[in-house]
């Protein structure tokens, strides 16, 4: 098994504004608390988790889908965090619920039970923020048939 060191950097712009570089070729990801912290002018840290995690997801049922030579085109993904005090009252993450929607409906896709059943084990982020943090995966076709719940 290989192992790969991913590097991030953060530089402080003014108060909880950060900007955020991954490699010389990707554009700078500014990111910024809400007020009354900050000022909004980029997604916060939670918001980036929730994108880290919807983007594994898709990625990960996409390249499932694909092994079996099928087009579940456009996915759409939406995260929701519920963040709430914890028993010691420090602000946490509580929760995650994510929704995936297909592009077609489940009648066009072959495989499709065994994909179910699979993709999310190979999604990097989301098996390891799960370890802490619960999160819920769901998945709806384009007639908005839930698949998996």
């Amino acid at each position: 098994m290989s192992e790969k060191l991913i590097s991030v950097t953060l530089t402080q712009q003014q108060d909880y504004r950060f900007d955020i570089r991954f490699d010389d070729s990707v554009p700078v990801l500014t990111s910024d608390e809400p007020a009354p912290l900050g000022t909004g002018l980029g997604p916060s840290p939670v918001q980036l988790l929730c994108a880290a995690v919807g983007n594994c997801l898709s990625d990960s049922l996409l390249f499932a889908l694909r092994k079996f030579k099928q087009a579940p085109e456009p996915l759409r993904c939406e995260v929701q965090a519920q963040v709430g005090r914890n028993g010691d009252g420090r602000m946490r993450v509580l929760e995650m619920v994510a929704t995936l929607h297909l592009g077609v409906s489940a009648a066009q896709l072959e495989q499709l039970d065994r994909v179910l059943g699979q993709f999310e084990g190979f999604c990097t982020v989301t098996q390891s923020v799960g370890q802490g943090i619960p999160i819920q995966v769901r998945v709806l076709d384009a007639d908005g048939v839930v698949l998996k719940s």
